[in-house]
Formats: structure tokens, sequence, C-alpha cells
């Protein structure tokens, strides 16, 4: 992932939720969004794709010092993920066996299949986390949408990484076991 998406994850979130605690206007932290601008053409899709509207979002909101287009950017963010998964079942390997045959190049068929269980379970988190963050964006105070947006969603995806990882721990061990 290109240095400035992971400088975006980190910052976005952490200044939605200081503008909140230190009752500051939301619209500050559209100032997160601005490096995105910063991404060349040569970085991998999803961060071409995302970068210049998040960054246009950003700069939106600080011309307008509105919050709506900081609002729009955890739905854009989901947007783009979800397309990048749903793409890849339809046109495999898909994103989650990619990543997997980095540390297990002769990926059996059993962890194909389950690579592709496992991209499908993300295209229904980044569809539901993406529906929370339009509803919280249309209709929840700034408090609420920085708390879903800047930390619970985050926490939620931090759960969902740490228990694909027990699961495949699981799964591991049982396809063993009829191997070994």
């Amino acid at each position: 992932m290109h240095p400035v998406m992971i400088l975006l994850g980190v910052l976005a979130p952490l200044a939605f939720m200081a503008c909140v605690a230190l009752g500051l206007p939301l619209w500050w932290a559209g100032a997160a969004l601005l490096p995105l601008a910063l991404i060349r053409r040569d970085t991998r899709a999803l961060a071409r794709w995302i970068g210049p509207p998040a960054a246009l979002l950003g700069l939106l909101t600080l011309l307008t010092r509105a919050e709506w287009p900081l609002r729009v950017y955890p739905v854009l963010n989901n947007t783009a993920w979800l397309a990048l998964f749903a793409w890849s079942l339809h046109h495999p390997p898909t994103l989650i066996e990619r990543i997997a045959r980095l540390s297990e190049p002769d990926l059996s068929p059993a962890g194909v299949a389950y690579t592709r269980r496992v991209t499908q379970a993300w295209c229904g988190f980044f569809v539901v986390n993406g529906l929370i963050a339009l509803a919280t964006g249309l209709w929840a105070d700034s408090r609420t949408w920085a708390l879903y947006n800047g930390g619970i969603a985050y926490a939620l995806m931090g759960a969902m990484f740490g228990g694909e990882w027990l699961v495949r721990r699981r799964v591991r061990a049982r396809e063993a076991m009829r191997h070994g």
C-alpha cells in the first residue's frame, strides 16, 4: 500500500476524534485528507482512484467549512475497498489469495476456496460498514459520526482481522490433521 494511504489511514480517524475531543469544528479534520493529493500515477489502482476524490473532499471541507464533504470520505473509502475485493472475486486470484500466496506460494485448493470465502466476508463487511458510514454521515451528530467512523469502524476492522486469523489457524490445523 502507498505510504500516503497508510498515513491517511492513521491521520484521518485521529483527526476526527481529536476535533471532537478538543471541541474543534469537525471541518478542521479535512486537512487530514489533503496528503492524498500527493499520490502519484504509478501507485496501485485503489490509491489512484481514491486519492484525488478524497483530497478534493478535504479541500472542500476546508474551503466551505462544512462537514458534509468530510462525512462522504468513509463512504468513499468503503466503496473503494468493496470494489477492489469484489473485482478480485470476478478476476481471480482474489485479493486475499494473492496476500496468502506471499507466505504460502503453493496454496492448496482448500486454501484457495478458503481465501475466496474470506474475500466474500470482507465484501460483506465493507457493504455493512459503508452503509453505517452513510447513515451516520446523513443523520448522526458530529460526535457520533466521528466516534463511529474514527474509532468503532477501525475496531471492527481489527476484530475482523483477528477473528479471521483465529479461524485460519483452526482451518489449517484441521487440514494438517487430515493430511498429516
